[in-house]
C-alpha cells in the first residue's frame, strides 16, 4: 500500500497535559483508516494534527513530524489554508452554514476565486449521494435538511474543494442507523478517489468499513494493522480487552 500521510514521533501538549505520546503511524492512500479507543485517548487530537486544526487551540506545543506527500506540514513555509483545502475535515456534529444548500457548496470554491460554480455544486452533491434528494430545492436553507442530509451536505462541501484526504471525526455519532448506513456506503464509494481517516467509537462501524485500524489508549498508539487482523487476532491484550468490551 502507498502511504499518503506519515506521523513520526508525534507529541502534543495542551499546556502541561500531554495528549499525544510519540505517535508514529502511516496512513495508506485511498484506504479507510479507523482510529478507535475510549474517550479522551487522543484520537480526535491526532486527527486534528493531520491538517493543523489544532493550530486554532491556544497553548499547545507539538514535537515530531507529520508528512503529507513527503512534505512536513508543520514546516515554516507551509500554506495552512492550502493544506486544509487538500486535507478536508468533517466533524461530529453537522455544521452547515446558515445559507442555502447551493451556497453551502459554492462557498469554498468562490472564496478561492472560482466564478462559475454550478458544475462544482452538482458534482459535489452527486459524489456525496445527495443530489437526487435536493436538486429541486437548492435555494432552500441547508438547516432545513435532516441530520443525515446535513452531514452529507458537509461532506459535499468538503468534496467541492477537491481534497486528497478526508478526515472524519465521529461523523455518524449523532445520526440514526439509516443515515449512518448512507454515510458508510458513501465512504466506501469515495475510497476509489480519496484517502480517508475516521475516528469512531463504534466497533462494528470500524470493522465494516475500514481497511486499517489503529487503537489509541491514554495518548499512545497501542496497536495498528489491517482491520481483520486487529479485530480477530490482536497481539496486545489491551486491544483485545477494548474490542471485546472489557473496558471503554
Amino acid at each position: 500500500m502507498t502511504t499518503k500521510i506519515i506521523s513520526k514521533n508525534l507529541n502534543l501538549w495542551y499546556g502541561e497535559k500531554q495528549a499525544l505520546k510519540d505517535i508514529s503511524l502511516d496512513i495508506p492512500e485511498k484506504k479507510i483508516t479507523a482510529l478507535i479507543g475510549p474517550s479522551g485517548c487522543g484520537k480526535s487530537t491526532f486527527i486534528r494534527c493531520l491538517n493543523r486544526m489544532n493550530d486554532l487551540v491556544t497553548k499547545i506545543r507539538i514535537e515530531g513530524q507529520v508528512l503529507y506527500d513527503d512534505i512536513d506540514i508543520y514546516g515554516k513555509d507551509v500554506d495552512v489554508v492550502e493544506l486544509r483545502k487538500r486535507i478536508g475535515m468533517v466533524f461530529q456534529k453537522p455544521n452547515p452554514f446558515p445559507m442555502s444548500i447551493y451556497d453551502n457548496i459554492a462557498y469554498g470554491p468562490r472564496i478561492h476565486g472560482l466564478k462559475n460554480v454550478d458544475k462544482v455544486v452538482e458534482r459535489s452533491l452527486l459524489d456525496a449521494a445527495l443530489w437526487g434528494e435536493v436538486c429541486e430545492r437548492l435555494d432552500q436553507p441547508a438547516l432545513g435538511l435532516s441530520g443525515g442530509q446535513q452531514q452529507r451536505l458537509c461532506i459535499a462541501r468538503t468534496l467541492a474543494m477537491k481534497p486528497d484526504v478526508i478526515l472524519f471525526d465521529e461523523p455518524c455519532s449523532a445520526l440514526d442507523p439509516i443515515s449512518t448506513g448512507k454515510i458508510e456506503s458513501l465512504m466506501e464509494t469515495l475510497k476509489d478517489n480519496y484517502t480517508q481517516v475516521i475516528v469512531t467509537h463504534n466497533m462494528q462501524q470500524a470493522a465494516r468499513i475500514s481497511d486499517c485500524t489503529a487503537f489509541f489508549l491514554l495518548g499512545e498508539l497501542i496497536e495498528v494493522g489491517k482491520t481483520k487482523r486487529i479485530f480477530e487476532m490482536p497481539t496486545i491484550k489491551s486491544t483485545e480487552d477494548y474490542i471485546t468490551g472489557r473496558f471503554g
